[in-house]
């Protein structure tokens, strides 16, 4: 259960390049100042370490629901063929596990597509019916968009326009940003 939006004062710094962006994340983050969000055309190799974001979850999340999925499958077998309904086919043991094997991996990766693909949609808030307002207009696109928090009483806009001026800024704007919640 998500919690009422929070509102953010935003410093928004649009590059033309992914390069630049890398660069001028790598360098906010550096000087600690707080990272709301990246947004970016395409995924861009890298930024996950330049915004100092921890691993992701979605590996465990994948790993857990497959290992249920595989060990629930074998159980299944295995409870079918050697106890629910026993038959002999052709002298084969009844608890054969190298035959179960097959059905258990597909089971596993099953199960362990379907849960990272709802895990992804339940933290990426995406669900039927929801409407997309881009931040910049172009951003989906050829634009690459830095949003900076300026919650911190010590941020000063003029500064951070110096410190990203280096990176090849096209533009930066201030705007009050609406993030998390239901909506």
């Amino acid at each position: 259960m998500t919690g009422p939006p929070e509102e953010h004062s935003c410093l928004l710094a649009t590059f033309d390049h992914e390069e630049d962006l890398l660069a001028a994340t790598s360098e906010v983050h550096r000087l600690g100042h707080p990272i709301v969000d990246v947004f970016t055309p395409y995924a861009v190799h890298g930024l996950d370490r330049a915004m100092g974001l921890r691993p992701s979850r979605l590996t465990w999340v994948c790993f857990v629901f497959g290992m249920a999925g595989g060990l629930g499958m074998l159980w299944f077998e295995h409870w079918v063929s050697a106890l629910a309904w026993a038959i002999d086919v052709g002298g084969k043991p009844w608890n054969s596990l190298p035959s179960n094997v097959p059905v258990a991996f597909e089971a596993a990766v099953l199960l362990a597509g379907f849960a990272s693909v709802f895990a992804l949609f339940w933290v990426a808030r995406l669900f039927p019916g929801k409407k997309y307002r881009p931040v910049i207009e172009r951003v989906t696109d050829d634009r690459f968009v830095l949003v900076i928090d300026q919650a911190d009483s010590q941020f000063d806009a003029s500064q951070a326009e110096a410190l990203l001026k280096p990176f090849n800024l096209v533009d930066l704007e201030e705007r009050v940003l609406s993030t998390g919640g239901t909506s």
